[in-house]
């Protein structure tokens, strides 16, 4: 199986990011110390390039749920980043080899303004907004995260697409000399992914580059990522370094590798279930006991008449 459901999730406090450590997580950090002390350099504590340098003129985003955000703890070393190791874990130790300065990103395809965006340029663009986004993964666990970035629509109006753009597709960095993970075949690399392009151009579609008001770190994604808040969140890719504006539906990785269980849209949908689990269902990190979830991640308002008249089930 290539996703397993997480049988046991720490718990930590939801809490500013200066407090998460509660006395379970003391006592966490102590095991840690402890097992590092009987097998020393196993257990090295991440180190992520840029983690902590502050983003400049960040506004506060209207699009943001009132629901509080995770800890910076829980958001960073709690991760899905398979070039990286495909337990949660490996990304915040294994992720501080990946090199996010420089880094280009080439925008391509069905477009009339083609062009290799330095990650500066690119980020200038429009306003950086930090937006508190759910973020519910197909595994059945969630957190709420405070991105900072840009609207995706920003870049599509740039660009100007032509009449035979319908599609967007992302593709993430594939370097095995900075990514230990691509040195296994669990996926076909590089990581692809797509939206359709209305998708793309909706107001909650954010192109990442920070969270928590400070740059984005190597194991969520850096230098930029998509953030796409009402899909499960492998649809989110992260590292990107190529953007294509394309007239067929691209075949993303995961579709490529289990299309049974794995669709293009991948909207979250209780109604829906993994072939393997359940997605009525799931566990907020810091929370003891399940919740409900919520139709396209609680985000139906906003997004709902994107799929009118389709039928969710069958395209999933």
């Amino acid at each position: 199986m290539l996703i397993k459901k997480p049988s046991d999730i720490k718990s930590s406090e939801i809490t500013d990011k200066k407090l998460y450590l509660n006395r379970r997580q003391f006592m966490a950090a102590a095991g840690a110390i402890a097992a590092e002390t009987a097998l020393p350099g196993l257990f090295a504590p991440p180190s992520p390039a840029y983690a902590g340098e502050k983003l400049p003129g960040v506004q506060k985003s209207p699009l943001s749920t009132a629901e509080p955000a995770n800890s910076f703890k829980d958001i960073t070393t709690y991760n899905n980043y398979y070039e990286f190791g495909t337990d949660k874990y490996s990304p915040a130790v294994n992720a501080k080899s990946l090199k996010p300065r420089p880094w280009t990103v080439a925008v391509e395809g069905e477009i009339k303004k083609p062009k290799l965006y330095d990650i500066d340029e690119l980020t200038k663009l429009s306003s950086l907004e930090e937006r508190i986004y759910r973020l519910r993964c197909i595994e059945g666990w969630s957190m709420v995260i405070p991105w900072v970035g840009f609207p995706l629509s920003a870049l599509v109006k740039r660009v100007e697409p032509t009449a035979k753009a319908k599609y967007v597709e992302l593709t993430t960095l594939a370097d095995p000399k900075q990514m230990s993970g691509l040195r296994s075949s669990v996926l076909d690399w590089p990581y692809l992914e797509g939206l359709r392009i209305d998708e793309a151009a909706h107001p909650l579609t954010l192109l990442g580059v920070g969270l928590y008001g400070e740059v984005l770190p190597n194991q969520n994604g850096a230098p930029i990522r998509l953030v796409v808040p009402w899909k499960y969140g492998f649809k989110s890719i992260k590292s990107i370094v190529r953007i294509r504006f394309v007239e067929q539906q691209p075949v993303n990785t995961w579709m490529k590798s289990a299309p049974h269980e794995y669709g293009f849209y991948s909207n979250v949908n209780p109604r829906v279930d993994h072939p393997r689990w359940s997605q009525a269902r799931e566990r907020r990190i810091g929370e003891f006991f399940k919740r409900e979830t919520l139709m396209f991640n609680g985000y139906a308002d906003q997004v709902a008449q994107l799929y009118a008249g389709m039928d969710l089930r069958k395209y999933f």
